[in-house]
């Protein structure tokens, strides 16, 4: 370890011990269009239904499976599948009411990222193994991918119909299906149990009292005043506050 990283840690009263963490040995972000994502919907779109609108798209599920890839060590293909839960509401007519409809719609995505190699095995008294022996009495310790995702963005919701051969290939069937174009920010990570040496100091005892302000004018006074509340915002505000935070309506925003 470096000794001016050493002197320093002397220097301030600190020892070095040491923790295990998990690294992060690779990682990748994405910004994601997909477009026509087929919606499964829970009943069966009339046929009198003409437009369809997304009002809310949420992550329902993520599931992530880690493989190595051939004759590049070190290296594991990540494949990703997300679940989406999606709210569609449904018009006879622009002018009338909508019908809620529920569904979920599904995308696969692959990356392939750098997780370094382990042949060890752990072992831990809560039942947490790490490390499993294959067929060939090999050693398989894969490293840990994790997916961060904001809720996505909708798009563009589109009614369309398309043709799907019969259960022998013959009979051609037309049906319509609602399909999605989703926005996603994502990150993956490959990350490895490790053991480093950090600075440790002496435990901190915080110094700010656990109070309350039980007047409730004092705490009136110290809430901004809501100016934006009495301005309306012009176009050029609108459109650089405009943000879809799915919890739920966003019913009233524009579709593109």
């Amino acid at each position: 370890m470096n000794e001016d990283f050493c002197r320093s840690c002397d220097n301030n009263s600190g020892k070095l011990i040491p923790i295990k963490v998990n690294r992060v040995f690779d990682s990748c972000s994405d910004k994601d269009c997909i477009k026509r994502i087929p919606i499964t919907l829970e009943t069966e779109l009339p046929c009198e239904i003409n437009i369809v609108k997304t009002r809310c798209v949420s992550v329902a599920d993520v599931c992530i499976n880690v493989e190595q890839v051939p004759f590049n060590r070190g290296f594991y293909s990540i494949d990703i599948t997300y679940t989406f839960n999606v709210e569609l509401l449904a018009y006879e007519r622009a002018c009338e009411a909508p019908t809620l409809y529920t569904g979920i719609a599904s995308v696969n995505k692959n990356c392939i990222l750098y997780g370094s190699e382990s042949n060890t095995k752990t072992f831990s008294s809560d039942s947490t193994n790490i490390g499993v022996t294959d067929a060939c009495c090999r050693t398989i310790n894969l490293p840990t991918a994790s997916v961060s995702i904001v809720e996505p963005i909708a798009l563009e919701t589109k009614i369309q119909c398309v043709t799907t051969n019969g259960p022998c290939c013959d009979n051609p069937i037309t049906e319509r299906r609602v399909f999605l174009s989703l926005g996603l920010f994502s990150v993956v990570e490959l990350t490895r149990q490790v053991t480093v040496m950090v600075p440790s100091y002496d435990y901190m005892i915080p110094k700010k009292e656990c109070c309350a302000d039980d007047n409730p004018c004092e705490i009136f006074e110290k809430i901004k005043f809501p100016a934006e509340e009495f301005s309306p915002a012009t176009i050029d505000e609108g459109e650089k506050n405009y943000s879809c935070n799915c919890e739920c309506p966003c019913t009233d925003f524009p579709e593109s």
